[in-house]
């Protein structure tokens, strides 16, 4: 790159250079003639020496443009600043994709100048960060460079500080750069390692891939602060963080005081905010390291979509967004009403903002178990007024138990004042005031308020009419509408009824699914899907697993699908096709391959797929003739999006998926190469509660299997985490995990990079496709990763969302990871004997030879 850049300012500079030179050519031949033959022509010395100057201002107008040029190059394509390559106002910095700019602006109505970065490409003034927020330049003369000691830093006209990025230990060699996110970071350049960065100081902005955090244990945060005003970036009255009181939530706090709040998280949204949708589903997350440290950040797929989120002077949040790169529109504002401020109506009020008042106080009567009991009251109970589509209160309890136990434990506690459920977070219950809780008019929580006996029986009668009304009216739709639905599909799918009923009496409790809801896919029947498939001819077959041949098929509409045919001959087949079907068919995301519907006539059972044109992931990877398609920017990619499928699985979907058999065959890829994690049939739904499960039945692939899993059947989310660190270290490696079996120096993949990380060797494991200098920092930090992901004890594993952020280069400071599993053949072995010395049932691993590609 750095070349190529090179050759463009030298090809740009010489023609200006050439042009300069044929300007002064052309002058001094004019003036030779002009004086040879002055003698013979009218016009004077001084008309002369008048065209001369003109002459000579143009020569320096070109030399001036040639000027303009080179700083114009130069500084387009720099982005990095050292101790010799530092900016100077007005300079910029601009990052490699050309989205963001670091450089000196001053605020709207204001002289004073700040360092800053901002949008290149929003015409708008659209500043995200800001250096010296609280000590501005009075000059155009500040400079941005790298100290003696290597911190970043602000200079004044007098050379002096004004701001620094604060590094306490000294570093003799770094640079800074502005990453295509938005971050600047400071890096050590031998190592590479950032040693800090402008996304863990925000100000008032936040982006896509930046996280705010709090850390529960040392109370250390990240988190917005606001600008004065629109002229004065320093620090405002308002900030903006993860709030956590035995639930995580996100609050705007004016001062020491809280003014906004979320409400709490529920793996998917935050429930006190009503209009949070699918597209907030699409980016938003929040992580529990498990060491007391809490995350929030959000990154849409779309990308070419350009949104963040701004914390105002007012202390309102704002989302802005922009489709064609022009202009800022707001998409979201957190208070929209005066019910959005915290504790609008104090203890015990409701805030309901389309009322008037908007304030309306629970009513309410001494409970039963506080009064002091009399012959008359015994016999009496209390209970719970319901209120619906509620923001539920601040200091929350939560507790694990089931809807029925939520009720009862705040029956049976005189200091619970209220309860409510969520699936997503469990039992909810409250022992102080209620504060800050108001009604929606759209979705929000049932909110159960512990009322006593006499409060109830005031609404007892109203109630048993609406009950009877509702009733009725329901009754009457839903018979005509069973009705219907019962003459249109009985024909049809009478057999499919006939499968379900057989799978269901063969399901498992821990597969979390009493029945399988079939009817809920596109049916497709079997003669449309043979012809599809030409009969399902041998030429149209893609490949072969476990459960059956997968054939290429064209609907009649001109749609492309993959088939995959239950194998008459697998016994493993019908449990496999309806545990696929139960768990695939509740998930939808980018990074999982999509099902379509499926096909049970008779002893057929089929699943169709979107079809992937090219095939699965081995295929180019393990080919040495397509192993040159896939460079290392298109490598990480695909690591990128597995790893993004898997922490939609394990953290983000409505259930939690255990896959079980992560490999790069069930590694399916789009015509961009996107990547698509398929194969469900052997994976398992995890509860509320769950994160280990035992079974005795071993299934998967050895080399991707951690060995908790194939010697003992233990298996969890860190299971899948060393499938996807095998995985990993194929991909870099361009080997397969068992091509060394024949290798006296190392049995497995994974045996071969320890070796070879132990014996700094580590440039022999990287595929020389992609072993260039320019990857060599990020290509490390994969294999680094890959081997924390393969470690032996599960609990020294990485989640996965640990794992991107390592990736990601999020986390700076990797730990040494420890010796892996590597043993593959000797697990085989001590499996089969275990299970012959045991008495137990013979462990069934099906390994799978998949031709082109597996679904």
């Amino acid at each position: 790159m750095a070349d190529i850049v090179r050759a463009a300012i030298n090809e740009q500079t010489s023609a200006v250079i050439d042009a300069v030179r044929m300007e002064i050519h052309s002058t001094v031949s004019e003036l030779r003639t002009e004086f040879a033959a002055m003698s013979a022509t009218q016009v004077t010395i001084s008309t002369r020496l008048t065209q001369i100057e003109e002459r000579i201002a143009a020569v320096e107008e070109v030399c001036k443009d040639l000027g303009l040029l080179l700083s114009r190059v130069w500084h387009c394509h720099r982005h990095h600043v050292t101790t010799t390559n530092f900016i100077t106002d007005p300079e910029t910095l601009i990052s490699k994709s050309g989205d963001f700019e670091l450089g000196f602006f001053s605020p709207t109505n204001s002289t004073y100048r700040y360092v800053g970065i901002w949008y290149a490409k929003i015409s708008a003034c659209s500043v995200i960060w800001v250096a010296n927020r609280n000590k501005p330049l009075k000059s155009l003369s500040g400079t941005l460079t790298i100290s003696e000691d290597g911190n970043l830093v602000v200079l004044d006209e007098q050379k002096k500080i004004i701001w620094s990025s604060n590094i306490t230990v000294s570093v003799f060699n770094s640079s800074a750069q502005l990453l295509d996110s938005g971050n600047l970071v400071l890096q050590e350049n031998k190592t590479g390692t950032n040693i800090w960065e402008s996304f863990q100081h925000p100000a008032d902005t936040l982006v896509p891939k930046m996280k705010l955090s709090t850390n529960v244990r040392t109370s250390k945060k990240v988190q917005l602060t606001s600008w004065t005003n629109q002229s004065d970036p320093s620090i405002g009255a308002f900030s903006i963080g993860i709030d956590v009181f035995n639930l995580p939530e996100i609050s705007i706090w004016n001062g020491g005081s809280r003014y906004w709040r979320s409400g709490p998280w529920n793996s998917q949204v935050f429930i006190g905010i009503p209009s949070m949708n699918s597209v907030f589903l699409d980016g938003f997350s929040l992580t529990d390291d498990q060491e007391g440290t809490f995350y929030v950040s959000f990154a849409f797929s779309n990308e070419s979509i350009l949104s963040n989120f701004v914390l105002n002077g007012q202390g309102n949040i704002v989302q802005n967004y922009s489709n064609n790169g022009a202009n800022w529109e707001v998409e979201w504002v957190a208070l929209e009403t005066e019910c959005d401020v915290y504790g609008k109506c104090g203890a015990f009020g409701i805030c309901n903002s389309k009322s008037s008042p908007i304030c309306n106080c629970l009513v309410g009567t001494p409970l039963q178990c506080e009064r002091v009991t009399s012959d008359v009251e015994k016999g009496k109970k209390d209970g719970f007024s319901k209120l619906k589509m509620m923001k539920v209160p601040y200091f929350v309890n939560r507790s694990s138990v089931f809807e029925d136990e939520c009720r009862d434990q705040c029956l049976k506690n005189c200091s619970c004042r209220a309860y409510a459920y969520d699936t997503g977070i469990g039992c909810m219950s409250w022992t102080r005031d209620l504060i800050d809780f108001q009604k929606f008019s759209v979705r929000g929580v049932d909110l159960y308020v512990h009322l006593a006996d006499s409060e109830l029986d005031s609404k007892a009668v109203e109630v048993k009419v609406v009950i009877a009304i509702t009733m009725t009216i329901g009754t009457l739709f839903f018979a005509i509408g069973t009705f219907t639905l019962w003459r249109c599909m009985a024909k049809r799918k009478g057999k499919i009824h006939q499968a379900c009923a057989k799978f269901s009496g063969e399901s498992k409790p821990e597969d979390g699914m009493n029945q399988v809801k079939l009817l809920e896919l596109p049916i497709f029947s079997f003669e449309d899907l043979s012809s599809a498939t030409n009969n399902f001819h041998q030429s149209y077959k893609l490949g072969q697993g476990g459960f059956g041949p997968v054939y290429w098929g064209k609907l009649l509409q001109g749609q492309e699908i993959a088939v995959k045919r239950l194998s008459r001959a697998s016994g493993q087949g019908l449990e496999e096709f309806m545990n696929e079907v139960v768990v695939i068919s509740k998930l939808q995301y980018r990074n999982l391959v999509r099902l379509l519907g499926g096909c049970v006539e008779g002893e057929e059972k089929l699943l169709i797929y979107e079809y992937m044109l090219n095939k699965s992931l081995d295929v180019f990877l393990f080919d040495p003739s397509k192993q040159e398609l896939l460079d290392w920017r298109q490598r990480f990619q695909i690591i990128e999006g597995i790893g993004q499928g898997l922490l939609y699985l394990h953290r983000d979907s409505r259930l939690r998926i255990i896959h079980r058999d992560l490999k790069a065959s069930n590694i399916l890829l789009d015509e961009d190469l996107n990547p698509k994690i398929s194969d469900f049939g052997m994976a398992r739904i995890f509860g509320g509660n769950e994160d280990q499960a035992n079974t005795n039945r071993v299934v998967g692939t050895y080399g991707y299997m951690s060995p908790e899993y194939a010697m003992e059947g233990k298996f969890s989310e860190k299971s899948d985490i060393f499938s996807f660190g095998v995985l990993l270290l194929e991909i870099v490696s361009g080997r397969r995990n068992n091509s060394f079996y024949h290798d006296e120096k190392a049995t497995s993949l994974v045996e071969f990079v320890w070796k070879m990380w132990n014996a700094n060797k580590i440039a022999a494991f990287v595929d020389p496709v992609i072993s260039e200098p320019c990857n060599e920092i990020e290509i490390l930090r994969c294999i680094h990763v890959g081997l924390l992901c393969v470690q032996d004890f599960a609990k020294d594993r990485p989640t996965v969302t640990l794992a991107i952020s390592m990736l990601k280069s999020e986390i700076v400071d990797l730990p040494r990871p420890k010796q892996p599993a590597f043993t593959v053949t000797q697990i085989a072995t001590d499996t089969a004997s275990q299970s012959q010395q045991r008495g137990c049932s013979i462990n069934n691993v099906t390994v799978t030879m998949v031709q082109v590609g597996s679904y």
